[in-house]
């Protein structure tokens, strides 16, 4: 697949600024990404993004995260604190480009024969997409869910960053209803239960060792990392759309679901008495202040 193929605008680069916007401190991605109750449903997301048979063969075939677990998710974070713009636009930009360029040489065949690129703009998007359904999906289950005045703007900023990460105009749905139309039919016609999913479902049943230089004996770590993979396991379960429980064949009981719903409607009841400087993450938190105080 060439350049002029893979449907992404790569003649815009960072140095120009013309291709769409990087949130800044005024933007609802800034509030909604850093809420930190976001990592409630990372476990959905990751799964629905690889469940794209082109993730999942790229990343399959192409990511070191089984022999380097905790860099992979360092790189990750890292990453999206930059094209986010919690570290300025200009880096955003920067990052993006670099990804853009990062996905070129990420090709090959898949197990069933296809051949895919990592560029290819249905699955660009797609990745993409799961950034905004998890804002959503986030702020609907554990916080408060998002009226539709301000789902509006929030989508229009999405859909600003997904210019900047080179995605087409004529590949992003026109608006939250289309949206909402073309994720539910990713998820129903395209997910697919492929190699990668089984290996992340896997290894959801087994912590993170413990992170590089960490002091302690490593039953500390197994007494912090097993309570929590088992309950982010379970959340992440219980955010997927059913009709993929399913297809992953992920069980989920009556009592699974109650369980969910509880913890769910006692963190929403958390929400109303939540300060800033609790409901977001570390980075978020201080990038919002280093632009108050700027002002």
């Amino acid at each position: 697949m060439t350049e002029l193929d893979t449907g992404l605008d790569t003649g815009r680069t960072a140095a120009t600024g013309t291709a769409g916007a990087i949130p800044g401190p005024d933007s609802l991605i800034w509030r909604y990404a850093g809420d930190w109750r976001g990592a409630l449903t990372s476990r959905a997301t990751l799964l629905l993004q690889v469940a794209h048979p082109v993730v999942g063969a790229g990343v399959g075939d192409h990511s070191a995260f089984l022999e380097d677990r905790w860099g992979r998710l360092t790189r990750t974070i890292e990453s999206t604190i930059d094209f986010l713009g919690y570290r300025g636009e200009e880096r955003g930009r920067d990052e993006a480009a670099r990804l853009r360029e990062l996905h070129k040489d990420i090709k090959g065949v898949d197990a069933q024969g296809r051949r895919y690129h990592a560029l290819n703009p249905e699955a660009y998007l797609w990745v993409h997409a799961t950034l905004l359904h998890g804002m959503i999906q986030t702020q609907r289950l554990f916080g408060r869910p998002i009226p539709p005045h301000r789902e509006r703007v929030l989508y229009e900023e999405w859909a600003q960053l997904a210019l900047a990460l080179g995605i087409t105009k004529r590949h992003i749905p026109e608006g939250p209803e289309e949206f909402r139309d073309y994720f539910g039919t990713v998820v129903r016609e395209r997910l697919e239960f492929n190699d990668t999913v089984r290996l992340l479902i896997d290894l959801d049943h087994k912590p993170l060792p413990p992170p590089p230089k960490w002091p302690l004996p490593g039953f500390a770590w197994t007494g912090l990392a097993v309570p929590s993979t088992v309950m982010l396991r379970k959340l992440g379960v219980g955010s997927l759309p059913p009709v993929l429980r399913e297809r992953f064949e992920l069980p989920w009981t009556a009592g699974d679901e109650r369980r969910f719903r509880h913890f769910a409607r006692t963190m929403r009841m958390a929400d109303g008495v939540m300060i800033d400087r609790l409901r977001y993450t570390p980075i978020a938190s201080g990038a919002m202040r280093r632009a108050e105080r700027g002002r």
